[in-house]
């Protein structure tokens, strides 16, 4: 028995000694095969891993809004993935755990049902396990917390050798105003060769090379214990460009305008917003006619800087070439117009108005093709070059290098002395012949609105990054584009054009809060291989406010509105109208709209109290003021007809008194009543709704 167990014993031990020298050869035969044999194959493979040079990427700038609101940055997002070729991959108990799985899914992420989910959760099983994904998606760009909430789901909560389950990180560029100003703000997309993010289309695409940043480079560095990563050279990340773009103005401009296109269905409409003395570009606006049905209108190509005819908006910049040449010294003499229509140069030109003479301060208040094309023949018929020469010497026609991709020059072309090199004159004279983009014609207004200075349109304010923080400075294409004697003239007839008896835009753009001049364009629209279309037409309206001192100067452009009835003024004339009342009930014109700022009656310089009985008038008076001289703080005035004003007043105050009337109110914000529309004195039935803006 001894014996046998011995043998058992010295059988075991005799086995695992040579199990131990079996590994102990295997081991000295993988060294010296390592080391010796096949040394040359694994110093080249080291090479290859240490010589290997990685980018890193940097961090892509922000786009900034004039106050700092972020309209572009990148956002870091999660993708939870399963490895169904992991190794120790457990496959029933996945097969097991769909259903809870699915479960979980739905629950916290309803883009599908619980039945939904379980077909997407089983469709990697019924592929062969060598072809299925290493990195299946579960769901796609989360957050951090959705991401670490998920390790907590049935079978995902196992280890992760078990699981596969792994999260995939990526930076994102994102919008935080969503579709506000998108094309003019830009997208970004993905390298598919090198994976390098470029800007597409919009700011993205034009500053690209100041929002990328330089990428940097890695390599492999062997050092005591591990192969580790070192950085040659660092990324510098990409700078944070900050744009003149107002939020508050961009949110207005878009519903304004969205809101005459729903009204009379426009195919699509653009709008610009832009600041007098500076040429900053406060908003911009563009709205198709979604394909979808029921969809309304929606963000789309930046035609704002796309160049079209522009019809009698371009008026005023032939009467200003012409005031500049000095080929008008008496703006008040007469041109004979004819009637409704004449023939010149054997072609039909025809006026809205019957007229059978048109003085040329009034030539733009009545948008007369005939005075134009008469005038500018006169001028420059024996020398028509010379119209196109003083337009490109005066820096209308070069670039503005704005910021915004896809931006146009116009298209004016330089005439001989043929007939039809001279009808080509007169038609250029009143917007055809000729493109230009909105862009351009705003910058137009914009400079004789400015005295005759003319500012170069900017939506790039300046940059910010590491060790540089820089504002431009105002720029000007042309600091004499006109004279201010000329530039106050146009601004006299462009405002007889809102406000003159016989003015295209007379009914529907005056306004009793803000005085706006301006001129309405109507072009005939071209359509491709088919000419001009019959009945289809582009209404513009470009104009600035207030007219005493010009603060900012806006352009509307509607492209074929299906109701049409509308003109000019009652389309884009009216977005112009409502961007302009607006501002000025929220106080962005130089404006107050809050009591206690701006209705002092100033009889000093210290305020007179009336707050507690009359025999203690005096003695609070006395302790407060010092004796000093007094002013007076006078409550807002009351309109015995229309809508009550409540600027000034407190909610509780602002709801009784229009309550009271008869009104329903809707506000927003908190505090003190900063602006109230329909405005204070408007005819508005009983029952309709009046809105508050609050401000601290």
């Amino acid at each position: 028995m001894k014996v046998e167990n011995r043998r058992n014993i010295l059988f075991r031990y005799g086995s695992i000694v040579f199990l131990v020298l079996l590994l102990c050869v295997r081991i000295v035969w993988k060294l010296v095969d390592n080391t010796v044999v096949s040394a040359d194959k694994w110093n080249a493979k080291a090479e290859q891993a240490l010589t290997s040079i990685d980018t890193i990427m940097p961090v892509r700038g922000d786009i900034l809004a004039c106050d700092g609101s972020i309209l572009a940055t990148n956002m870091r997002v999660y993708t939870p993935a399963i490895d169904f070729r992991c190794p120790r991959f457990r496959e029933n108990a996945y097969r097991k755990a769909i259903p809870a799985l699915a479960d979980s899914m739905a629950h916290y992420f309803p883009r599908r049902t619980r039945d939904q989910w379980v077909e997407y959760l089983n469709r990697p099983l019924s592929r062969p396990r060598e072809k299925r994904s290493r990195a299946f998606p579960l769901v796609r760009d989360i957050s951090y917390a959705e991401a670490e909430m998920m390790r907590g789901f049935p079978f995902l909560k196992e280890k992760k050798i078990f699981t596969g389950f792994h999260v995939n990180d990526r930076l994102r560029r994102v919008r935080p105003y969503g579709d506000m100003a998108r094309r003019s703000i830009g997208g970004v997309g993905v390298d598919s060769l090198v994976n390098v993010p470029y800007g597409k289309y919009g700011l993205e695409r034009a500053l690209d090379s100041l929002l990328a940043g330089t990428p940097g480079l890695s390599k492999k560095v062997p050092l005591t214990k591990a192969i580790v990563d070192w950085t040659d050279r660092p990324p510098i990340d990409g700078y944070d460009v900050l744009t003149t773009i107002d939020i508050k103005m961009q949110d207005m401009l878009e519903n304004e305008l969205n809101k005459v296109l729903e009204v009379c269905r426009a195919d699509w409409g653009t709008a610009l917003l832009m600041e007098v003395k500076t040429g900053d570009i406060k908003a911009i606006a563009n709205l198709q006619m979604s394909p979808n049905p029921n969809e309304g209108y929606i963000e789309c190509l930046n035609r704002a800087v796309l160049r079209y005819e522009p019809g009698s908006v371009v008026k005023t910049l032939s009467m200003l070439i012409m005031l500049e040449d000095g080929k008008i010294p008496d703006i008040n003499r007469e041109i004979e117009t004819g009637g409704r229509s004449t023939v010149i140069l054997g072609r039909k030109v025809s006026d809205h108005l019957h007229t059978t003479t048109v003085p040329i301060s009034r030539a733009l208040e009545y948008s007369s093709n005939i005075a134009l094309s008469k005038m500018v023949l006169e001028f420059y018929g024996q020398n028509p070059g010379q119209f196109y020469t003083r337009i490109k010497n005066s820096g209308f026609l070069k670039p503005f290098n704005t910021g915004i991709a896809e931006e146009m020059t116009p298209r004016i072309d330089s005439l001989g002395h043929k007939r039809s090199d001279l009808l080509g004159l007169t038609r250029q004279s009143f917007g055809y012949g000729t493109e230009i983009s909105p862009l351009y014609t705003a910058a137009l207004y914009n400079a004789i609105a400015n005295g005759g200075q003319f500012v170069r349109p900017r939506v790039v304010r300046g940059i910010r990054g590491e060790g540089v923080d820089t504002i431009y400075d105002v720029d000007y294409v042309n600091k004499h584009f006109c004279s201010p004697e000329n530039a106050a003239k146009l601004r006299d007839m462009l405002h007889k054009v809102v406000w003159g008896k016989l003015g295209t835009a007379n009914r529907v753009v005056p306004s009793d809060k803000v005085e706006i001049a301006g001129k309405t364009g109507t072009a005939k629209v071209i359509r491709p291989n088919v000419g001009y279309v019959d009945g289809v037409h582009r209404l513009t309206f470009c104009g600035f406010f207030p007219y005493d001192n010009p603060r900012y100067t806006c352009i509307v452009v509607v492209e074929a509105p299906k109701e049409t009835w509308f003109s000019p003024e009652a389309t884009s004339g009216r977005v112009v109208k409502n961007m302009a009342e607006g501002l000025y009930a929220r106080g962005m014109l130089g404006n107050r709209s809050d009591y206690r700022a701006d209705t002092k009656v100033v009889n000093g310089a210290v305020p007179t109290f009336y707050a507690s009985a009359s025999d203690r008038n005096d003695r609070i008076n006395a302790a407060l003021c010092a004796g000093g001289p007094k002013s007076v703080l006078e409550t807002p005035s009351r309109h015995e007809d229309g809508v009550p004003e409540v600027l000034g007043l407190g909610l509780r105050e602002a709801l009784q008194e229009l309550e009271s009337a008869g009104y329903n109110v809707a506000f927003s914000g908190s505090g003190y009543v900063a602006g109230q529309d329909p405005a204070p004195g408007t005819q508005a039935r009983q029952g309709s709704q009046i809105t508050l803006l609050l401000k601290e």
